[in-house]
């Protein structure tokens, strides 16, 4: 058991972990009670059980989900990257405007676990296009939210990062910018999915899917 862990540990430190998903600040592309694959690679070496690089060979790109420590609390978050160092962004009615230039949207159609999504307060689901593809985004317009605010310009190192469902997550609108050496790795693929409201019943068209 000692040599697996030696072997194990510091491999799920620095080159591939899982991280479950409890909230649904990231739906409708990620539901509650998922199981994420992260790539520690994806951007640079680190040290085993540090934050310590020892080579950089990416960067985290608008549109990717990522995994990260917490600015204010050190908790691991995932979210997706909207803007990066030099960026400047803002939010207009809950539309996007990245570099001075509203994103583009789409009504949603073939949306997959309709069901469970729809539950949540008759949300409103489109279909938002970054500088490099699209992904599913929801607003939730019962509810009390942050739906605006002023341009904002991202320092070098940092990003701004949000969740997919607008009106429900705790973002960069209320912890600003998180560090470059925050981000733990990339995550674009489910390993297992469970609903949580049906006695974590797994989801098995879910299992095994790709995030976008």
């Amino acid at each position: 058991m000692a040599l697996a862990a030696a072997v194990i540990l510091p491999l799920k430190s620095a080159v591939a972990d899982w991280n479950w998903v409890p909230t649904g600040s990231m739906k409708p592309t990620i539901l509650e009670g998922v199981l994420v694959f992260v790539n520690k690679l994806a951007y640079d070496l680190k040290v085993p059980f540090t934050l310590f690089r020892v080579a950089r060979w990416s960067h985290p790109r608008q549109g990717e989900i990522v995994v990260f420590f917490s600015p204010k609390d050190g908790t691991r978050l995932v979210k997706r990257v909207l803007a990066c160092p030099g960026d400047t962004v803002e939010m207009r009615d809950n539309v996007l405007f990245l570099n001075g230039t509203r994103l583009e949207y789409q009504p949603a159609s073939g949306l997959p676990f309709a069901s469970e999504i729809y539950e949540d307060a008759h949300p409103v689901v489109a279909k938002e296009r970054n500088q490099h593809s699209w992904h599913w985004v929801m607003a939730l317009p019962s509810r009390p939210a942050l739906r605006n605010f002023p341009p904002i310009t991202v320092p070098a190192e940092k990003y701004f990062v949000m969740g997919d469902s607008r009106d429900n997550s705790f973002d960069s609108r209320f912890f600003s910018f998180v560090d470059r050496e925050r981000i733990i790795g990339r995550t674009s693929r489910v390993i297992f999915s469970f609903d949580k409201n049906h006695h974590y019943t797994p989801r098995v068209g879910r299992s095994f899917s790709a995030l976008l």
